[in-house]
């Protein structure tokens, strides 16, 4: 029997639909607010490099030299060539007599634009543009979520454990849909003694994001002091409207945290605005860090009556401010000392974060002064 020798045909390459396309575009600049403009030029780039790349001569035509025009109404190429007398590189030159065919005014010097036959190009060419494609979108995609996030910094939001690294880092997944992104809560920024497992939700403090070659890298916190600030300010409506301002906050996260408010409104006690009822507001936040302690105490700016207030609880018999210095004297009741300065210090030294003050603590039995 004889062998048939006919060759096979060989499949016709890709063929690109306009229409289909500008479709796609419009769909991605409506669903994740990438523009049509930018995908546009992303393909004529794609197009003009699988020109560059497929060419039967395997030259390389500089890039300037291939110019894609691309529209809804359709898809042209062309090479553009300088006319000589003398070829000498047939990919980017052409004879006089063969210029004045195409254009019957052509002299030498001038450029003149050869036009492509597009349908010959290859598929490596139609895969290699596809995949510059993909890229261009990937890339636009990133700069839509580094732009919302970037704005996001400073906020609190909420999110997803999705992965614990080896290192301590914990990887969470904040935003929904096309906003989605991956943050990282570094060891650092992890309250002491907290433990994370893998599907909890947690409030994290966005501290900036990042361009990086994958994607943007969203920077968050459970330790900053502006954590407190913005949890107070979910918790309690005065905050929110402007009636209550939160002067300053120092923090040792899992352990105490100290905040100063002062209300903007005649009669508002801004304590109590923070405490809430039944202390449901100030519970709320210390439930969401942990049992993380919390002094809330009235700014005042009066440096003495101010440092009097944040060495809270403990009870102060006097302030004296120190002339020259930022500083202060303070005197409390003896059975008061321990804790006026704290365990290891820590309420003396978050009163004079808090206040901007150097605190010098002495009992009345070393000062002269009789207890009140």
């Amino acid at each position: 029997m004889a062998r048939n020798t006919r060759a096979k045909k060989r499949p016709e390459a890709p063929q690109m639909d306009i229409g289909e396309i500008f479709a796609s575009m419009r769909d991605l600049e409506k669903t994740k607010g990438i523009p049509m403009d930018y995908m546009t030029e992303r393909l004529k780039q794609a197009l003009a490099n699988a020109y560059r790349k497929d060419r039967e001569d395997h030259r390389d035509v500089p890039a300037e030299n291939v110019v894609v025009d691309l529209s809804e109404q359709g898809l042209s190429m062309h090479l553009v060539k300088t006319v000589v007398e003398e070829v000498e590189d047939t990919a980017l030159e052409i004879h006089l007599d063969a210029a004045r065919n195409l254009n019957p005014d052509a002299r030498v010097g001038d450029t003149i634009s050869i036009p492509v036959d597009i349908p010959k190009f290859g598929r490596i060419a139609a895969q290699t543009a596809k995949q510059v494609v993909i890229q261009g979108i990937r890339e636009a995609e990133r700069g839509v979520v580094y732009d919302n996030y970037s704005n996001k910094a400073q906020e609190l939001l909420t999110g997803t454990v999705t992965k614990l690294d080896p290192s301590g880092d914990v990887f969470v997944r904040i935003g929904q849909g096309t906003e989605a992104s991956d943050a990282v809560l570094r060891t650092s920024e992890q309250i002491p003694g907290e433990s994370y497992r893998e599907g909890e939700q947690l409030k994290v403090y966005v501290l900036e994001v990042h361009k990086m070659g994958r994607g943007p890298i969203v920077h968050v916190s459970r330790t900053h002091p502006n954590m407190v600030r913005r949890l107070f300010e979910l918790e309690t409506p005065e905050i929110a409207e402007g009636q209550v301002e939160i002067r300053n906050i120092a923090r040792e996260a899992g352990s105490r945290s100290k905040m100063a408010v002062r209300a903007t409104m005649e009669g508002l006690d801004p304590v109590g605005a923070c405490v809430g009822p039944r202390g449901d507001r100030v519970n709320a936040v210390v439930k969401e860090l942990h049992g993380e302690k919390i002094d809330i105490v009235v700014w005042s700016e009066d440096p003495c009556e101010y440092v009097k207030a944040a060495l809270s609880p403990a009870d102060v018999i006097s302030v004296t401010a120190i002339p020259g210095q930022k500083a202060c004297r303070v005197i409390v009741p003896d059975d008061q000392l321990s804790l006026a300065i704290g365990k290891e210090g820590q309420n003396a030294r978050l009163a004079a974060r808090l206040t901007g003050c150097k605190i010098d603590i002495k009992p009345a039995s070393q000062s002269g002064e009789e207890q009140m």
